[in-house]
């Protein structure tokens, strides 16, 4: 199961091109909201979430969370105390950590991503406290996944169904999309 956490001002691009990848891949994905059941994106598209981050069960099932960017959504998963147990859940048991534009900074922030190769949107790689800035638009270093922003969400998804199934599977995805 894959949490993918929305909070009001989200970056509506970046959460729901890689729900769609995972979904894809038949993977389980649960949108949380952070504030309410329905939360409004970046650009007022209001999304009906599956659970609010009251109902999240942070288990063994957990696979992954998704953290979009987005503003103010960033600033908001940043101020939660949920979502902060989630990440620290995430990385205490060896899970998967993805975030895409201005919520990498969150995990700067918290200061596990020092030594680890990361990208945020342009302007937020001083936030990435002690990381490596990558030249990439995506990139994985061990369970960290982080992606610059919006235009690069579809490979972010991609990037996440290959590390949680296959590159094969991502492959196929990317070929049925037409994604050339």
């Amino acid at each position: 199961m894959i949490y993918c956490f929305l909070a009001e001002g989200f970056e509506e691009t970046e959460a729901i091109a890689p729900i769609d990848m995972l979904k894809r891949a038949k993977k389980e994905v649960i949108t949380v909201g952070v504030g309410g059941e329905i939360i409004n994106g970046a650009h007022n598209i209001p999304v009906k979430c599956d659970i609010t981050a009251e109902e999240i069960e942070l288990s063994v099932d957990v696979e992954a969370i998704i953290l979009p960017g987005g503003m103010p959504g960033t600033l908001n998963l940043e101020k939660n105390s949920i979502v902060q147990s989630a990440i620290d859940f995430c990385v205490e048991n060896k899970k998967y950590v993805c975030a895409i534009c201005a919520a990498p900074s969150i995990l700067g922030h918290k200061g596990i991503l020092e030594g680890k190769e990361a990208i945020a949107y342009p302007g937020f790689e001083k936030d990435l406290k002690g990381a490596k800035i990558s030249k990439k638009s995506v990139v994985t270093d061990g369970l960290f996944i982080t992606a610059k922003g919006a235009g690069v969400a579809v490979d972010f998804g991609l990037e996440i169904v290959s590390n949680l199934c296959s590159k094969a599977d991502a492959e196929e995805i990317k070929a049925a999309i037409q994604c050339l």
